[in-house]
């Protein structure tokens, strides 16, 4: 049996608790931190952040055919689930192997406020921007790993610093920011080094480098 549709009024009101509970967002704390006055920055400012980035930099993109507005629903809600699932260090490898798990029902809880079908459909989006299958997923993967390797190094890798992350695993975890914009990862990997011959982050471990 169909349900019967919701009235306009029911339809809202779970939208705006929707929009309420969005504003939890601006309380999930990353580990990169703002240039400025140099505190953590928190997730929405990050998803600000990238969709200011798209819109700059969309020119790059590896396709000339890039669906911006697309792009821009990608950054915007993909980070939503970390309401419930926080926000996940990258180079945590205990709370990275949980990640997928925990986001999935982040996802479920927080979409399913929604009204149908708007919840499934801001659900598609969080899937496509995990799959990144394609080429506005890629573009806005790529940003997404770019942004905070860009604060990294204008705060002189204080994350990075921190817990100890070298070289060789920052260029592992992002090369694939060049699926989506070749140019924007050639000029990550140039700031990586200069990084690095700042004393900002760590060279690869001493068996991990090429013999002279």
């Amino acid at each position: 049996m169909i349900p019967p549709p919701e009235s306009p009024a029911a339809r809202l009101a779970r939208q705006v608790e929707f929009l309420v509970e969005c504003d939890r967002l601006k309380e999930i704390c990353r580990q990169t931190l703002v240039t400025g006055s140099r505190r953590r920055e928190n997730d929405a400012e990050h998803s600000w952040h990238l969709c200011l980035c798209v819109l700059v930099l969309a020119e790059h993109a590896n396709d000339s055919g890039l669906n911006v507005l697309r792009v821009l629903q990608l950054l915007i809600v993909h980070d939503l689930v970390e309401i419930d699932a926080g926000d996940t260090f990258a180079y945590d490898e205990a709370a990275m192997a949980t990640q997928r798990e925990r986001e999935t029902r982040a996802a479920e809880r927080i979409f399913g406020l929604l009204p149908s079908p708007q919840g499934a459909w801001f659900r598609e989006l969080w899937e496509e921007f995990e799959a990144r299958a394609t080429p506005e997923a890629r573009f806005a993967a790529a940003v997404d790993r770019f942004q905070p390797m860009l604060l990294n190094c204008r705060t002189e890798g204080d994350a990075w610093r921190r817990h100890g992350v070298t070289a060789d695993r920052v260029i592992a975890r992002n090369r694939h920011i060049g699926e989506g914009c070749a140019e924007l990862w050639r000029y990550a990997e140039r700031m990586v080094a200069e990084a690095v011959a700042q004393g900002h982050l760590a060279p690869p471990p001493a068996a991990d480098r090429p013999s002279a």
